[in-house]
């Protein structure tokens, strides 16, 4: 299952690099090795939006009773996004695997490929992966992340006969693109 998620993730930022944007965080909750869905981040202003926007991923997996999240974020779009430092390789894709007993992080550096540039001024670029460092058992989170983890784990207490679906509603209102899985599409 690790593989496809990763794969998953490559694919993804190979596709929105190539025409000229990075992909918002993405959120992959799993419930006894079972996929749940796809979550990607909202639009997200500079600053405390973005801190709060990441860390709202979380409300699928909570609401779902995920027992194991991955999560994916490149490591220059979210230290700009929430205004703070580096940390790590850069431009990187990160990814982390989450349970309430712990997280192990994983890294897959890349350069950037020139491609073109749009009208607009946006470059395309093409990921060349480099070689990954070893996974890392604790390895340190950006705040949004690491809080993100934390709450994916914490229930979610709403007085609704279908807690699961009214977060999924909320979220997509709330400008999250949520792709389900067909056992628990509603």
């Amino acid at each position: 299952m690790w593989n496809g998620l990763v794969s998953v993730a490559k694919e993804t930022y190979s596709a929105s690099l190539g025409e000229g944007s990075v992909p918002s965080p993405l959120m992959m909750p799993l419930v006894r090795g079972e996929l749940v869905g796809l979550v990607w981040g909202r639009p997200l202003k500079v600053g405390q939006d973005a801190l709060a926007g990441i860390a709202e991923l979380a409300n699928i997996a909570a609401a779902a009773g995920a027992d194991e999240v991955v999560l994916a974020w490149e490591t220059h779009d979210v230290a700009t996004a929430c205004e703070l430092p580096i940390v790590g390789p850069a431009p990187c894709l990160n990814m982390v695997l989450a349970t309430p007993a712990g997280h192990v992080l994983y890294q897959f550096p890349y350069t950037e490929q020139f491609l073109s540039r749009s009208p607009e001024g946006w470059a395309a670029v093409a990921p060349d992966w480099r070689p990954a460092p070893a996974p890392q058992p604790g390895g340190e989170l950006v705040p949004p992340i690491q809080a993100a983890v934390n709450f994916s784990f914490t229930p979610i207490e709403l007085d609704h006969p279908d807690p699961f679906g009214v977060t999924v509603v909320l979220m997509e209102e709330n400008g999250y693109r949520i792709s389900l899985t067909e056992a628990f599409a509603r």
